[in-house]
C-alpha cells in the first residue's frame, strides 16, 4: 500500500486535471496509454526501416531489379519544378541529392509510424492501406524510370511484403486494454517492447550501414580492381613538376580522382555489369551499332588533359576539376554509324535515364571521346564507370554523360536533354574563367610578403596571361605549365602587403586575345560569369 500511495501521488503531479479519488486508476491508464502509443509509433518507424533495408538490398542481386529509394529520388528530380529544383542547387550544392534522400527517408519512417499508431488503435486496414499505397507508388516510380522492366519493381514488392509482415508480427496481433494498476505483468511487458524497439532500431541501423558498406565493396572491388586498362594508341608526354606542390593553397595542376566534383542527377552511381554493359549508337544513322566493353578497349585510345566545370558553378566555385582522360574518338564512331543529313544533335543517354545533346557539327576535332579510364585508373563508380562522354569545351549538362548506354543521332526539334526541358540553355559552352584559391574570401593577413594563387580556364583556347588587381591596380601573375588549350593553367603573384583592407580580383586574357569579361551573370541559364573577388585584411 505504501508503494501504490506513491504512484498515485506522482500521477495526481503529472496530471493535475484528475481528481485525487480518481487518481490512483486514471492517472496510470493515461501514462499507459500515451507511452504505449509512442512505443506503437516506433514499432512502425522501425518496421519501414527494416522493409527499406531489405529492398535495397534485395535490388543489389539483379542489375534488372531497382532500388526503391534510388529510383523515387531519381523520380522526384524528373518531375519537380525547374524554379524548385534551381534552388535546391543553390541551396544544398553538391548536397542536394542527399538532402532528398534524408526527405524520403524521413517522410516513409513518418508514414510508418502512422501506420503503428493506427494499428494500436485498431484501425488495420487503414494501417496496412497507407503501406500498400506507398508500395503502390514506389512500383510506379520505378516502371517510369526509362529501360525499366517489369521485374525492376521486384525490391520494392519484396520492401512492402517485409514492412507488413513486421508491422503484423510487432504490432499487428496485438489488442488494447485497460491495464491494472501498478501490474508487474504489464509493467515488464512495456519494458519488453521498449527493449525490442531498441534493439530493432539499433539492428536496422546496423543492416542498412552493412547494406551500403556491401554495395560499395562489391562494386569497387569485383568491377573495378579487375579491370587492366590497354596502353594508350596516342599518349601524352608525363606530366611536368606540379606547381602545387610547394604553392600553399594552390589547386594541383591534376585533381586526383577523389577531389574531383560531382554533380549528376542519379541519387546513387548504378550497378553496371561490364560483362553485360553495352553501348549502342542508334537513330538517324545508316550503320547502328554495339559495342561491349571489351569492343571498346579494343579500339585506339588516346589521352586527353581535360578541364570540366558544371554549369551551377559560381565565379569563384570548386565545381571544377582537372584530368587525363583515356578513351576512344568519338567522331570516328559516329563517323562509322553514318548519321543522316537531318540529324544535327548527339544525344547520348545513361542507365539511369539522364540525357545530354549538343550539335553534331562540334565534332570538330575538338578531341571528343568516350572515355573508359582517368587519372591512369579505369572510370570511378561516381564518375561514370564503365563509360562516360567527354567533350571539351562543353559544360557537362549537355554533352558529360556518366554510366553511358546510348548514343542517337536525332534533331533539337525532336528531343531534349534532361536540363534543356527544365531552362537551361541548348548550347553550353564553357566561360572563361578564373579564381583565387588562396588566400580566402575574409582572411586576416600578417604584414609582410603575401603569395596570391589560383587558376583559370579558356576552353579550347588556352590561358594567356592572368592579370591580379588589387585595389584597382592590375598585374601580370607568374603562370605554371600549360598542358593544352582545354585545361586550366595554375598562377600566382608575389605581394608586399600594406597594413589595411583590400579588394582583391583576378581576371583572365585567353590565347586568342579575348578578356575575361567583368559581367556579372548567374549561373542559370548557360554559366556564371564575372570576375573573382574577394577582400582580406592585413
Amino acid at each position: 500500500m505504501h508503494n501504490l500511495r506513491v504512484e498515485v501521488t506522482m500521477e495526481v503531479w503529472k496530471y493535475p486535471a484528475v481528481s485525487t479519488e480518481n487518481a490512483g486508476y486514471e492517472g496510470e491508464f493515461l501514462t499507459t496509454h500515451k507511452t504505449t502509443r509512442r512505443q506503437a509509433f516506433t514499432l512502425g518507424s522501425i518496421a519501414v526501416g527494416i522493409g527499406i533495408f531489405v529492398g535495397e538490398l534485395t535490388s543489389n542481386l539483379h542489375s534488372a531489379w531497382k532500388s526503391p529509394v534510388d529510383t523515387l529520388g531519381n523520380w522526384i528530380i524528373s518531375v519537380i519544378p525547374h524554379y524548385v529544383e534551381s534552388f535546391a542547387i543553390k541551396l544544398f550544392r553538391t548536397h542536394d541529392k542527399g538532402f532528398l534522400v534524408a526527405t524520403i527517408l524521413f517522410v516513409a519512417l513518418i508514414l510508418g509510424g502512422l501506420a503503428g499508431d493506427l494499428l494500436f488503435r485498431g484501425k488495420k486496414e487503414i494501417a496496412y492501406a497507407i503501406v500498400l499505397l506507398e508500395t503502390i507508388f514506389n512500383v510506379f516510380t520505378v516502371l517510369a524510370r526509362p529501360h525499366a522492366g517489369v521485374t525492376a519493381i521486384v525490391p520494392s514488392l519484396i520492401s512492402g511484403l517485409a514492412i507488413t509482415l513486421v508491422l503484423y508480427f510487432s504490432l499487428g496481433r496485438t489488442k488494447v486494454k485497460q491495464p491494472e494498476i501498478n501490474s508487474p505483468t504489464e509493467l515488464k511487458s512495456r519494458r519488453q517492447v521498449l527493449k525490442f524497439a531498441g534493439g530493432a532500431g539499433v539492428l536496422g541501423g546496423l543492416m542498412l550501414l552493412s547494406g551500403q558498406t556491401v554495395k560499395t565493396h562489391s562494386l569497387n572491388v569485383i568491377k573495378r580492381l579487375a579491370i587492366k586498362l590497354p596502353d594508350a594508341t596516342h599518349s601524352l608526354p608525363p606530366l611536368p613538376a606540379d606547381p602545387a606542390s610547394t604553392i600553399r593553397g594552390l589547386s594541383p595542376l591534376i585533381t586526383p580522382n577523389n577531389d574531383f566534383y560531382q554533380i549528376d542527377t542519379a541519387i546513387n552511381a548504378p550497378i553496371i555489369d561490364v560483362e553485360t554493359w553495352s553501348l549502342t549508337i542508334n537513330g538517324m544513322v545508316k550503320n547502328p551499332i554495339t559495342l561491349t566493353y571489351a569492343d571498346l578497349l579494343k579500339r585506339p585510345l588516346f589521352e586527353l588533359d581535360d578541364t570540366m566545370t558544371c554549369v551551377s558553378n559560381p565565379v569563384g566555385g570548386n565545381l571544377v576539376g582537372n584530368a587525363r582522360w583515356l578513351g576512344c574518338r568519338l567522331d570516328d564512331l559516329i563517323r562509322e554509324a553514318g548519321p543522316l543529313s537531318s540529324a544535327d544533335q548527339i544525344l547520348s543517354s545513361s542507365s539511369d535515364g539522364f540525357g545530354a545533346g549538343f550539335p553534331l557539327n562540334l565534332l570538330d576535332g575538338r578531341d571528343a571521346m568516350i572515355a573508359v579510364g582517368m587519372n591512369g585508373q579505369p572510370l570511378p563508380i561516381r564518375h561514370g564507370f564503365p563509360a562516360r562522354v567527354i567533350v571539351p569545351g562543353l559544360y557537362g549538362y549537355v554533352s558529360a554523360t556518366k554510366w553511358l548506354t546510348n548514343i542517337e543521332l536525332t534533331r533539337f526539334d525532336l528531343k531534349q536533354g534532361f536540363w534543356i526541358s527544365r531552362g537551361w540553355s541548348q548550347l553550353g559552352p564553357i566561360k572563361m574563367e578564373s579564381r583565387i584559391d588562396f588566400p580566402i574570401d575574409g582572411a586576416s593577413i600578417p604584414a609582410g610578403k603575401l603569395r596570391f594563387a589560383g587558376v583559370a580556364w579558356a576552353p579550347l583556347s588556352g590561358i594567356a596571361s592572368v592579370q591580379l588587381g588589387i585595389d584597382g591596380a592590375w598585374k601580370n601573375a607568374t603562370l605554371g605549365p600549360a598542358l593544352s588549350g582545354t585545361t586550366w593553367r595554375q598562377w600566382w603573384f608575389d605581394w608586399d602587403t600594406t597594413v589595411g583592407s583590400h579588394l582583391v580580383q583576378v581576371r583572365a586574357v585567353s590565347v586568342s586575345g579575348q578578356v575575361q569579361t567583368q559581367t556579372i551573370a548567374d549561373t542559370a541559364p548557360n554559366g556564371a560569369s564575372g570576375w573573382h573577388s574577394i577582400n582580406i585584411s592585413v
